[in-house]
């Protein structure tokens, strides 16, 4: 979990899985439109955080190379 990770907010895999879910659910036919607007939402909040997560995971991975150290490294995310 990231340092700024809330201990309720899904972890990335978890917001990938979902947007899978909601794509989904939205390529159905049967979707209402504001259903489809509240899936979209969703979606889009799940899409920002997901960058998110990536950028400072970026991040890390090019102060790691810079520096040449790994030793510190918590490969579990504990």
């Amino acid at each position: 979990m990231s340092a700024q990770q809330a201990p309720d907010d899904p972890n990335l895999e978890a917001r990938l899985a979902r947007l899978e879910e909601i794509i989904s659910r939205m390529e159905s036919e049967d979707v209402p439109l504001e259903e489809a607007l509240k899936l979209f939402e969703e979606g889009v909040v799940h899409v920002r955080a997901a960058e998110r997560v990536l950028a400072e995971t970026e991040l890390r991975v090019e102060e790691l190379l810079a520096d040449g150290t790994t030793q510190d490294v918590d490969l579990d995310g504990s």
